[in-house]
């Protein structure tokens, strides 16, 4: 093993290349060269997060803005639904996945929990960072917006297919119970 692997540095180093070529990477919405998103990763701060940890909790009104570019681990975003009492799992997250995105750019309640389930490096912007990022460098930034607001869009429209689909259902199951109502021989 080298000596120099175990040095804040070099790991905040190696976490900082990780963020950059992550952000890049092909299946990655945001569209930024190597250069662009070392500059954006400059903004960031490596943060561990230990396993069975929740990092954002549903419903929490605490202004505490940021986003986390996951670079090692598995995040899984939960959700308590109208008619449930136990959290629902929307989706589990893996390297290369930005979480918390959209408190990076309100300041309403968080909409999901967000709980580690393995040992995690995330690099963390908050919005502070961005707006220095945005201030900073103006075109990076805009297109870290794009790709954050891109990001943001392709969730409302496949949140808007799974509420045709729920529709749908909600209706069949209806008629369903409609005809299980009407008596016998009418």
């Amino acid at each position: 093993m080298n000596p120099q692997e175990n040095n804040p540095a070099h790991q905040h180093a190696r976490a900082f290349e990780t963020a950059a070529e992550l952000l890049t990477a092909p299946n990655a919405l945001i569209h930024l060269t190597l250069e662009e998103a070392r500059v954006v990763v400059g903004y960031m701060s490596p943060q561990f997060i230990p396993a069975d940890t929740t990092f954002i909790r549903e419903g929490d009104a605490v202004d505490e803005g940021f986003m986390a570019l996951l670079l090692e681990g598995e995040v899984v975003v939960e959700s308590v639904t109208v008619s449930r009492t136990e959290p629902l799992t929307i989706r589990v997250l893996g390297p290369g996945s930005l979480v918390g995105e959209v408190g990076l750019v309100d300041k309403e309640p968080r909409s999901a929990s967000c709980t580690t389930s393995a040992d995690s490096l995330c690099a963390i912007l908050t919005r502070d960072s961005l707006e220095a990022l945005i201030n900073d460098e103006p075109r990076i930034g805009a297109k870290l917006l794009l790709a954050i607001a891109a990001r943001l869009a392709e969730r409302l429209r496949d949140n808007a297919r799974k509420l045709r689909l729920y529709a749908k259902l909600a209706k069949a199951m209806q008629l369903e119970i409609d005809r299980s109502l009407v008596p016998p021989g009418r």
